[in-house]
Parts: structure tokens; C-alpha cells; sequence
């Protein structure tokens, strides 16, 4: 069988009877643009991409228009030095260009490096070293950020840059079809940097097949099906924008659908959504958790399938969409290093609180840390004996860190859950979160759950802070909603709504309303809170539960 013959058969198989599905094995050459991505392209005017812009402007593209369009760019960046095996930069934002130099660098074996747009100088020139990147292509506004010396690499810009070449010329290309570079299935296709939530940002390596075949995992939590329109809010340079806004969609021959936004409107988004007959839509937590504080009554429009990943989704989320619109938000896991790897997948039974299941083809195990050995409450693990094709190869250039994550014979993600006996895992937190207060093991996700669910908290985050007493209390950083102030009545109102709803070893003792430090990526850097508890940093909002005498008995 073509490769192209075996990746249909494997996504049909994980679209039709996915409890039948096993990884597929490619007899020779696999290269997800040519093997999968110029097939279903060729002579299709079904619109593959769709962008509106915050102004109201917006532009189509079809499969066929991408796929020439992506000839020409990989031809010129060919005549321009881009061969199998470089390593390219990519540092665009929600822009066609994206799409078609991400293909275009795939169609000639060459290496993406995907790059947010959010970096300085500092960390662009630690990622050019790290990646061994060879070209960038960057936009004009970030041009600045690059410097100039003697081991630069090859410089494009969108948009035009004094000194870069200017990506337009990509369009006097011939846009047709070109030789396959003969990539195997093993052979480096992307290079991702972590966020960084709690250290240096680790390089992860992802092969031909890790990311474009295992996210047939990714397809399936989502529920996208052919024809569909997918939104997903996410950035571009995170490896969840690969996820769901590149090759999810595409797997399933859905339409990809973006609004590019500058300051979150949960109103115009909403919009948007309806408008644009929108029917699987993934957004992060933080989005979600923004979107029940705003109007949902307008109803859902078109939306068939609702997904949260990023981070862990709170109950009072799941709940709060489910009355207003009727429709499960479902909840999943994975990492920059996998694709999807526990979800709860569409028609399956959803428990309040939990990740889901494993997905077909992904043997997670819960490891407990101090023995190494499988039980019911641990570290979520990857079985190794039996390694799925979605996992990374490993962290590049970085021994010291894979002897780490794969130890023991398990890859590790450093997220703790529990597994019911119906096999259900339930998310706990981070290995460096969970803390120890009075001799109680507190998952401090379980008390920000119920800290959001009252209408004053959009965000909170829970650190340990040193006690003389019980060693560490538990203590929570608030972002405020609009409309609350940060006073002592606010104060109580929360921690009083907490002491109500939390059992008394999980008591909030103190409080600070505080703007939440994150990484570029969004995601909140616990790390730097606990940091600043350690070293005694005087918060001047700080409130304690022992200063209000309403809270005493």
C-alpha cells in the first residue's frame, strides 16, 4: 500500500471504529504534505483556511490555492538554499503565510522551528543556537529583533525588511508540483519550544509521523469530521496551534478558521462563532472561564463539539456551559511532547472533574513516584514498552533531561493524577504544585476550582506559604472579575465561599489579589509565586483568614 493509502486507512479507521485503531506503519518514504496534504488538495475548492480580521475583513483560501500556493514558497526557498534536513524559523502570526511556509518547508524535507511572535531579542538568539537554524522567516514589525553578525542566517521577511529578502518574490514561483523529498517516517519534521512554566524552555523533536500521525488522537477528542469548521484559540509558535489549527483540521478535511483578535472581546468572538457556522471550537481554560462570565444566552449557533487543553479545566466551567447551552465541554490532556493522550472523547460518558480516558493507541500508566511501580494515584506516565508514535523523540541536544524523562522505562510528564475504578483520571497538579500543609497532601487545583466558581474570582492560583506552625498554609493569588473591587469585603466574601465548599485541611488561609504572572504562552508561572512566598515578599493586598472574626468557630 502508498503512504497515502496507509494514513487514509488509519484516519478513516479513527474516524469510523476508532476502539479498532493501532498506529499504522509506513513501508517506505511518508511526507504529511505530498502523502497526505497534496492529495485531498488537488482540484479541491473546499476553503481549508479562513481568516477574519478584527476590522471585520477576512479572506478564504481553498485545499487547491494552499497547495499551489505552497509550491511556489517551498520552490523559492529552495533556490534559496532550504534543503532536507534545515532548519527554518517560523515567526509569523495568524497569517496565510503561516500555513503555506510550514507546508512549503515540509514538501522539502526541511525542519519547522515555529517561534511566537511574543519573544525579545535575547531569547530569539538562544533559539537560533539551540535550533541550528539555518533560515527565518519573520515579519516585518520583529525584523528589528534579529541582530546582525557573522553566523546569522538566511533572513526573510513578510512584508519586506532593509537587508532581508523579501518573501513576495515567493509568488513568481511555479507553482507546480514538486518531488518528494523521501523523508522517513522517523526523520526530524519539527522542533517546539516548551512555554517554560517552571525552568529553561526544553527543545522538544518531533519526527515526520509523531505530530502528523499522532494527532489522529487529536482529531478524535476534538470530534472534527470532513466538512466541518474548526476554531481553536491558541497562538502561533505553541505547539497546541499545530494541533488544532494545522493538522487536526486537515486530517479530517475540516475548514480551519481563525479570528484574529488584539484584545479578547468575549461578545465579538461569540459572534463570530455563530456567524461563521463554527462547529468544533477548542479554546484554553482561561478563555472558557472568561466566556461564562460574559453573555452566552445567544446560544451556541452551530457548535457540535466544545474542548478546553492547556491547562486543567475546572468543574464550574464544564457545568456553567452545560446550562446555558447545553453542550459538554470536554476536557483532554497532552504536552508540546505528545499529542492528544487522555481525553473525553465525543458520545462517551463524561464525569465532573475528570481528563477522560487514555485514547486508542496511547498506553498511559499512573506511576507512583517513590516506588516507580503503577498504582491507582501517581505521576501520568507513558509506557515505553509499548511507545506510541505520538510521542517526541526527545528533548534536542539535551541528554540530561531525557535521562530524566524517560527513566524507568516510562516517559514522564510531570503531572499527577488519580484513576477511579471505572478508569477515569482525575487531575491532581503539577509534581513541583502539589504541596504539604499540616501533613495534608493539597492539590492546589482542586481549591482554585472552587475559588472560581465565585463570581469576584476570574483567576486564581495556589502556592504553599511558610507557617511556623503547619509548615505551609495554602495560600491563593486572585485576579478580580470586572465590577470587585480588592478590599476586605471582597477578601471575605471569597475566603468565606472557600471554607463553605473546601474540607478544613484544604483551608484558603490567606489571600492576595495579585496579577498573575505567565508565560508567553499564557499559562500561569506557579514558580515565581512560590518563589515569592520563600522569600518572604511582603504582599501589601494580603488578607489572612485569622484577621476576620466572621471566619473564627
Amino acid at each position: 500500500m502508498s503512504s497515502h493509502d496507509t494514513y487514509r486507512a488509519a484516519r478513516d479507521l479513527m474516524l469510523s471504529d476508532p476502539a479498532s485503531f493501532a498506529w499504522p506503519s509506513f513501508e517506505s518514504s511518508f511526507n504529511w504534505a505530498h502523502d497526505w496534504f497534496d492529495f485531498i488538495a488537488e482540484g479541491n475548492a473546499g476553503t481549508a483556511l479562513h481568516i477574519v480580521e478584527q476590522d471585520g475583513s477576512e479572506r478564504a483560501y481553498t485545499f487547491d490555492e494552499l497547495r499551489k500556493r505552497s509550491n511556489r514558497v517551498a520552490r523559492w526557498l529552495a533556490w534559496h538554499g532550504v534543503g532536507r534536513g534545515d532548519s527554518v524559523m517560523i515567526m509569523l502570526g495568524n497569517q496565510v503565510e503561516l500555513w503555506e511556509s510550514m507546508l512549503a518547508v515540509m514538501k522539502l524535507g526541511a525542519v519547522i522551528m515555529p517561534t511566537t511572535t511574543a519573544l525579545g531579542p535575547a531569547d530569539i538568539q538562544d533559539r537560533l543556537a539551540r535550533g541550528n537554524v539555518r533560515h527565518v522567516i519573520a515579519r516585518t514589525e520583529d525584523a528589528s529583533k534579529f541582530g546582525e553578525d557573522d553566523l546569522s542566517p538566511v533572513l526573510i521577511a513578510v512584508g519586506g525588511a532593509e537587508g532581508w529578502l523579501d518573501y513576495a518574490e515567493t509568488a513568481e514561483a511555479p507553482d507546480g508540483p514538486l518531488p518528494h523529498p523521501k523523508t522517513k517516517a522517523g526523520d526530524r519534521l519539527l522542533l517546539y519550544f516548551t512555554s517554560g512554566t517552571t525552568s529553561r524552555p526544553k527543545l522538544v523533536e518531533h519526527t515526520q509521523a509523531s505530530y502528523p500521525v499522532g494527532h489522529l488522537t487529536t482529531m478524535r477528542w476534538i470530534g472534527i469530521k470532513p466538512g466541518d469548521v474548526h476554531l481553536n484559540i491558541s497562538s502561533p509558535g505553541w505547539a497546541k496551534h499545530a494541533w488544532s489549527c494545522f493538522f487536526a483540521p486537515w486530517i479530517a478535511e475540516a475548514t480551519i478558521f481563525v479570528y484574529n483578535y488584539g484584545r479578547f472581546d468575549a461578545a465579538a468572538l461569540l459572534g463570530q462563532i455563530r456567524d461563521k457556522g463554527v462547529t468544533t471550537f477548542c479554546a484554553p481554560p482561561t478563555v472558557w472561564r472568561m466566556l461564562i462570565k460574559a453573555d452566552l444566552s445567544g446560544g451556541p449557533g452551530s457548535l457540535r463539539e466544545v474542548v478546553a487543553a492547556g491547562e486543567p479545566l475546572n468543574p464550574e466551567v464544564i457545568e456553567q456551559v452545560r446550562q446555558q447551552w447545553g453542550l459538554t465541554l470536554r476536557d483532554g490532556f497532552g504536552q508540546t511532547e505528545t499529542t492528544l493522550s487522555v481525553g473525553n472523547v465525543p458520545g462517551a460518558p463524561v464525569k465532573l472533574g475528570s481528563m477522560g480516558t487514555p485514547l486508542q493507541g496511547v498506553p498511559v500508566v499512573l506511576v507512583d513516584p517513590i516506588s516507580g511501580e503503577p498504582a491507582q494515584e501517581g505521576e501520568i506516565c507513558i509506557d515505553l514498552r509499548e511507545r506510541p508514535m505520538s510521542l517526541m523523540v526527545g528533548y534536542h541536544g539535551d541528554d540530561e533531561r531525557n535521562a530524566e524523562a524517560m527513566a524507568g522505562g516510562y516517559y514522564h510528564t510531570g503531572d499527577i493524577a488519580s484513576r477511579d475504578e471505572d478508569g477515569y483520571l482525575f487531575y491532581i497538579g503539577r509534581t513541583d504544585d502539589v504541596f504539604k500543609a499540616s501533613d495534608y497532601k493539597i492539590s492546589p487545583f482542586e481549591l482554585e476550582s472552587v475559588l472560581i466558581e465565585h463570581p469576584a474570582v476570574t483567576e486564581a492560583a495556589v502556592v504553599p506559604a511558610p507557617d511556623p506552625l503547619r509548615l505551609a498554609v495554602a495560600k491563593a493569588y486572585v485576579a478580580l472579575s470586572a465590577g470587585w473591587e480588592p478590599n476586605r469585603d471582597t477578601a471575605l466574601a471569597i475566603l468565606k465561599h472557600a471554607r463553605e465548599n473546601l474540607a478544613p485541611f484544604q483551608r484558603i488561609r490567606r489571600l492576595e489579589f495579585y496579577e498573575l504572572p505567565k508565560t508567553v504562552s499564557g499559562k500561569i508561572r506557579r514558580v515565581d509565586l512560590r518563589t515569592r512566598e520563600e522569600k518572604g515578599i511582603d504582599g501589601t493586598g494580603e488578607w489572612r483568614d485569622d484577621e476576620f472574626p466572621e471566619l473564627r468557630g
